[in-house]
């Protein structure tokens, strides 16, 4: 099986020898992904708007490895503030409403403190 690696071109992916996405496979492995618009390198500060930049940057990472959201098996959360959890409920919901990934949401410090939320997906392609 050959392994693609996919970027999005930040400067983060080089600087740091990251891949924002590795397909091995039938499996698309999507780094922790933040709410950066990597055409303008800005940072929104708004919760809402950082979470439509991750599902942005995450759907543009599987359409450029042959996969799509409904792909997604896996789903992981590191958000940087409880109190943001009934909001993020919501928001990611209307994301996943029919794909329902297994998910975790973790309560942590991320690298930025501007950053509120991270969000790291693992797909599947189904065979046939």
């Amino acid at each position: 099986m050959k392994r693609q690696l996919i970027s999005t071109g930040s400067p983060f992916e080089e600087t740091a020898g990251y891949s924002r996405a590795v397909v091995q496979g039938n499996w698309c492995f999507v780094a922790g992904t933040t709410g950066f618009d990597y055409a303008t390198m800005q940072l929104p500060e708004a919760l809402d708007a950082q979470v439509a930049n991750i599902f942005a940057t995450i759907d543009n990472t599987l359409h450029q490895a042959g996969f799509q959201r409904t792909d997604i098996v896996r789903a992981v959360y590191y958000v940087s503030d409880r109190t943001y959890v009934s909001t993020i409920f919501n928001l990611v919901g209307t994301y996943f409403t029919d794909i329902r990934p297994a998910a975790t949401m973790i309560i942590c410090d991320l690298i930025d403190p501007a950053m509120k939320i991270e969000i790291e997906v693992t797909a599947l392609k189904a065979d046939g």
